[in-house]
């Protein structure tokens, strides 16, 4: 009978330099995409952050135009504290007790303002309401400027930016990044 037709061999796989590249370039492109993802979730944290302090200096201000006078608090507050009761869910619906790093917010209001970020002289009816940033501690270096309130303004430049407060005073920023929620 006759010769047979030889057929050329094909590659059924992948060679090894083949995957080696194609590792190498998902490795490169994980090394540009991961610092990036890191900032975007830091930084819209930090915006929902930034958006709760000004809900509930908001409930307070609300809480105080109404009864004259403004709740107690001083520090940080639970679901069970007196301060809950009386702005939830009146003058807020759900009263958020933690930041978006988990950490929780820091409510001082009346005379309890004093001592807080360099403030002196606080009346009856001011408030502070903070978040500590992503590392969950108090900026003790940051002192409130009143005749440079710039000062408390910065850039979200580097992951330790965001270990920076976030604080408002008498529904004001006096800290907070100048490139987020402007």
């Amino acid at each position: 009978m006759g010769k047979g037709v030889c057929l050329p061999r094909t590659s059924k796989g992948f060679k090894l330099i083949e995957l080696l590249i194609v590792v190498f370039i998902i490795g490169v492109l994980a090394s540009i995409m991961i610092p990036t993802a890191r900032v975007s979730i830091h930084r819209a944290r930090a915006k929902s952050t930034m958006k709760n302090i000004s809900v509930i200096s908001k409930a307070i201000t609300s809480y105080t135009m109404d009864n004259g006078y403004i709740p107690v608090q001083s520090g940080s507050y639970d679901s069970n504290s007196t301060f809950y009761k009386e702005l939830s869910p009146f003058y807020i619906k759900l009263l958020p007790i933690k930041d978006k790093w988990e950490n929780g917010f820091r409510v001082w209001c009346g005379s309890d303002v004093n001592g807080n970020y360099g403030i002196s002289g606080s009346s009856g009816e001011d408030h502070l309401v903070v978040s500590f940033g992503s590392d969950k501690v108090k900026e003790d270096d940051f002192s409130f400027d009143a005749h440079s309130p710039e000062d408390g303004l910065f850039v979200l430049s580097r992951m330790s930016d965001f270990n920076k407060d976030l604080i408002m005073w008498n529904g004001h920023w006096i800290r907070r990044p100048r490139n987020v929620g402007d």
